[in-house]
């Protein structure tokens, strides 16, 4: 009887070697320098170029005061989750000019979606506060900007544009103040995430 235990101890202890020698072993240490919820770039980007926050906002056509411009479809008429900026002159006569980034931020999207969207520009803006709301600009002409390169208020873009004829030349404007989300569909009753872009600058408006 003591043999065969004996036995089944060197069996036993043969194959725990075997296994310590071709089983991987995963330590599991504790380590507080690790990030487990990582900082989103944005964040990090104005983390280490504070001087790109945000300390105003402005209208994106028309400066200094959108001179030349209205608002023809102004935020929820008709559904609309944003402004459109037409120039008071008509048709497409602002087709080209200039479109400038209403405050200080950071460039995260540039892309030509297929569609009524056209070529859309997106930027985050960090508020003294240290929220971060996001502006959108749609049917771009041309664009001057690269994804995550930072702008000041009152820089040049983008030109409007009118998506290849399928409007007269307008820029669409939204605001969030959910980041990153979907690009939507620019109308919906559901407002969530949204906000109105005209009384939002006016509130925290800073003329440069």
């Amino acid at each position: 009887m003591n043999r065969l235990l004996l036995l089944f101890l060197l069996l036993l202890h043969s194959c725990s070697q075997s296994l310590e020698k071709n089983t991987p072993v995963t330590k599991i240490t504790t380590n507080n320098s690790i990030n487990i919820n990582p900082v989103p770039f944005y964040m990090d980007f104005f983390n280490k170029n504070p001087n790109f926050g945000s300390n105003g906002f402005d209208f994106p056509v028309g400066k200094p005061n959108a001179e030349g411009y209205y608002n023809a479809q102004p935020f929820m008429k008709n559904n609309h989750l944003g402004d459109d900026w037409n120039a008071t002159t008509g048709g497409n006569s602002d087709l080209g000019q200039p479109i400038y980034t209403i405050s200080n931020g950071l460039v995260t999207e540039v892309k030509n979606y297929a569609g009524g969207w056209g070529n859309v520009v997106r930027i985050i803006h960090q508020l003294p506060n240290g929220t971060f709301k996001e502006s959108l600009y749609a049917h771009c002409q041309e664009v001057f900007v690269k994804e995550k390169e930072g702008v000041k208020q009152g820089q040049k873009i983008a030109t409007i544009g009118n998506v290849g004829g399928i409007y007269y030349a307008h820029l669409h404007l939204e605001m969030r103040w959910k980041i990153n989300a979907p690009l939507g569909g620019g109308y919906s009753s559901d407002t969530s995430g949204y906000i109105n872009p005209t009384e939002f600058i006016k509130r925290f408006r800073k003329v440069r």
